[in-house]
């Protein structure tokens, strides 16, 4: 605690004030931002009919949960930034992130360990090519400097990143410190996106922009293990690639976007079929890797606003889910919609609130692999009786202190945790304390 006291207060020290207009935005040759972020869950007891090593406990239960990040920008010369981004993240998700796949926060990882660590989030070289010569301002923020950009480039950034940064971004339903907590809502669930335990990987991104359309692509690297710290060397059979274009568009005067998502991963994952086949009772699917094996899977993302303060997103997603899950978690289907807007109405424009249902499945080699006893990172009940997990998440975001300080409360419906028809229904119940500058 001392250490992210220390960490926050540093960028207090040296953060860039700027307006939060545009207007008389100057350019800056250094930005330093920090956020802290606190989330408390609780849940009340719920009944099951058999629970598992990886299953979400019975039991009362609470658990806290804290990141601390410091985002540190510079200028190198025109258009080309380097970011360092050092963090320190502790506590717990609701029995260790376990035992539902679409997880109720966003905040916590699957990590054995609830003391805090300090760890580089993101250490990372951008460059920017301008293709025309219009330039639009923009403020201060978060690894964002402030100045002129162009309006149409190209870019590649190189380095320690987070995918989620660049792809199936969602102005509604994307970040877990200010936004919905969900697993199933802050991404696309079936998007296994490559990532380390903590949910960063070394990528090379390519990006074409335009005020209308954009283009990415990635080559990352993949952890050495499903879910792991350490990342694999043997890139030239050991990668994923993610490709995506967006569209944004104007309907009625208000503006929306479309985006278009694909990716695959290659490395030595272990196969469902083939460990039940090997093993019938309590298969363990990392007896059965080999490298040659593949993941992969297409996904859709749209965001629309109706009026000036309300907004409506859908997500939609599939993965072959054959091989085992990887990075993100165990979804190999997924949906999810909801509502979200501001405070507008009652005075209140700094506040946010949002309602949503995310709906996730699983093969059928996944499902018969968790029926005959398995576990993956994140389930194993130790049987399964199938049925879709449906998690309903409602909240409201309260700025104590605008644009600085925020209190929100949340409450969750999870059905069926972990796919199985036998456990829950799961009420949570949710404290988020969350300030940045």
């Amino acid at each position: 605690m001392t250490t992210s006291f220390l960490l926050f207060l540093s960028a207090s020290i040296f953060a860039n004030q700027n307006d939060s207009t545009t207007a008389n935005v100057l350019p800056q040759r250094f930005s330093f931002h920090a956020q802290t972020t606190v989330i408390t869950q609780y849940k009340p007891k719920f009944a099951a009919q058999y629970s598992g090593a990886n299953s979400l406990q019975t039991n009362e239960e609470t658990q806290t949960s804290i990141t601390s990040s410091l985002f540190a920008t510079t200028r190198l010369w025109k258009n080309a930034n380097f970011i360092f981004n050092p963090e320190i993240a502790g506590g717990s998700g609701l029995s260790s992130a376990l035992g539902v796949a679409s997880s109720t926060n966003g905040e916590t990882f699957r990590i054995g360990s609830a003391d805090p660590k300090l760890y580089v989030a993101r250490l990372a070289f951008r460059q920017l090519f301008s293709l025309d010569k219009k330039y639009n301002k923009q403020i201060s923020s978060p690894n964002q400097l402030a100045g002129e950009v162009p309006k149409k480039y190209i870019s590649i950034t190189i380095g320690k990143i987070s995918l989620c940064d660049y792809f199936d971004v969602n102005s509604f339903s994307h970040d877990p410190r200010k936004q919905f907590t969900s697993w199933g809502l802050m991404n696309n669930g079936a998007f296994d996106y490559a990532a380390n335990t903590r949910g960063y990987t070394p990528s090379f991104i390519v990006e074409r922009v335009s005020e209308k359309d954009e283009w990415r692509y990635a080559f990352s690297m993949v952890p050495v293990v499903a879910n792991g710290g350490e990342m694999n060397s043997q890139i030239a059979k050991a990668n994923a690639q993610t490709i995506e274009f967006a569209h944004h568009f104007q309907w009625k005067q208000k503006s929306g976007a479309i985006r278009l998502m694909s990716f695959l991963t290659n490395t030595d994952m272990g196969n469902y079929n083939q460990i039940v086949q090997q093993s019938p009772i309590n298969p363990d699917i990392t007896l059965n890797r080999m490298y040659c094996r593949t993941k992969y899977g297409f996904f859709l993302n749209a965001e629309q606003w109706l009026t000036s303060s309300v907004g409506i997103f859908l997500r939609a997603g599939w993965n072959d889910g054959q091989n085992e899950t990887w990075h993100f978690t165990e979804i190999d289907q997924s949906f999810s919609a909801g509502v979200s807007g501001n405070g507008k109405k009652w005075k209140r424009n700094d506040d946010t609130w949002g309602a949503a249902i995310a709906i996730s499945g699983i093969s059928k080699a996944h499902q018969n692999y968790l029926k005959a006893g398995g576990k993956g990172f994140m389930l194993g009940d130790g049987n399964l009786s199938y049925g879709l997990e449906n998690v309903l998440e409602t909240y409201y975001s309260c700025s104590l202190m605008s644009n600085y300080l925020f209190l929100s409360v949340f409450y969750q419906l999870v059905v069926n945790p972990g796919y199985n028809t036998v456990r829950g229904p799961v009420n949570v119940f949710s404290v988020r304390f969350h300030y940045e500058l």
